[in-house]
């Protein structure tokens, strides 16, 4: 009897046993149902060194540039450039026609030279009480006037002419041999490239970090990859009260002429001294109207087999190319997503694979395709 007690007992434990082990290998199955692991790429949280910059977008100028015109109408006679010619200050570039202005300037000449004569044999004459003070004042208003007339009708014939203002070099010409140009019509462009100045504006707040003779680096998309330095000559005493904006001009040396006036870049400037600093890739970092964050990962609690994902605030600070400074929320050593945060939450189990990483580039370039 006692051998069958024991037997049945034996059974019934064996079988509320099972049954309790089926119930949790059922709540196991229908909580990973529920919250089966993520798939997601990490990235271990590194101090890297950090060279605060300051980054403006701005517009290429020269130093001189102009356009080439006369004050005077009148038709092309000579044309002593050609397009794309690099010339010297005070170079002839065109000569419209002006016989009829020289003439008339030989004419004058010729009168003041005349008045010339009168005066001088005047005053000989003064001298020697042969003539009066009045003639000799008349004699001398004639002669002032003669050369006044001359020098008016010299400016004439010299606007025939036009002259480069400064050394440069030419752009496309705009007239042709035997055209009539108007007053003001454009007949070529001068540029000196060699320095050039870059216009850019930043905020007042950052008018601490700049001064005159601060080294700056420029870029274009011309030419990627590529810095082109230079130095701050100039910071506008002005600030914009509109935008709050100072406007700065740095001068860029241009030896090679591969940079042009009109063109668009992007001035880099550093400023304070480089220090240690937290990073992240950007992609990392979950912007919102109520806290960045980013998602860490870490051992369960209870096994140290399994991952999940823990979701804390961080405060962001500058970025370079694809990194972001993190300034507080995250330590040198933690692990954290990099992508696939957008299907996490707090506790969500997840699987970690790394074989596609976000770029975390300080200092990427454009691939050409």
């Amino acid at each position: 009897m006692i051998i069958m007690l024991v037997a049945v007992a034996i059974v019934l434990g064996g079988y509320f046993a099972f049954q309790s082990f089926k119930a949790k290998m059922i709540h196991q199955f229908l909580s990973t149902l529920s919250n089966p692991p993520q798939t997601v790429s990490t990235v271990v949280a590194s101090d890297q060194q950090w060279q605060p910059q300051l980054q403006a977008v701005g517009s290429l100028r020269a130093v001189n540039g102009a356009t080439l015109s006369l004050e005077v109408a009148g038709v092309v006679e000579k044309i002593g450039f050609d397009s794309g010619q690099d010339v010297q200050a005070g170079q002839t570039l065109l000569q419209l026609r002006s016989e009829d202005d020289v003439a008339k300037l030989q004419s004058l000449q010729a009168s003041a030279a005349l008045a010339q004569v009168n005066y001088d044999r005047d005053l000989r004459q003064f001298r020697a009480q042969a003539v009066s003070q009045a003639t000799l004042d008349t004699d001398n208003y004639n002669l002032r006037n003669a050369k006044a007339q001359v020098d008016e009708q010299q400016a004439v014939v010299d606007k025939k002419t036009l002259r480069a203002p400064f050394a440069g070099h030419l752009g496309i010409r705009q007239v042709d041999l035997g055209q009539y140009l108007n007053a003001g019509t454009a007949v070529v462009t001068l540029q000196s490239l060699d320095p050039l100045y870059v216009d850019f504006s930043l905020p007042q707040q950052e008018l601490s970090h700049i001064a005159i003779g601060q080294t700056v680096s420029a870029t274009v998309d011309t030419y990627p990859g590529q810095k082109f330095a230079g130095k701050i000559v100039a910071i506008n005493p002005l600030v914009d009260t509109d935008t709050r904006n100072v406007q700065v001009r740095a001068s860029l040396g241009n030896p090679d002429r591969r940079l042009l006036p009109g063109m668009f870049v992007t001035v880099m400037i550093d400023a304070g001294a480089p220090h240690q600093q937290v990073t992240l890739p950007q992609t990392a970092v979950t912007y919102n109207s109520y806290g960045s964050t980013v998602f860490l990962v870490k051992h369960a609690p209870k096994d140290d087999k399994s991952l999940v994902a823990t979701q804390t605030f961080v405060t962001t600070g500058a970025t370079r190319g694809d990194q972001v400074a993190v300034l507080t929320g995250i330590k040198p050593g933690d692990v954290v997503v990099s992508a696939g945060q957008i299907k996490l939450h707090n506790g969500t189990p997840v699987v970690v694979n790394n074989k596609i990483q976000p770029t975390d580039n300080p200092n990427p370039t454009p691939v050409d395709n």
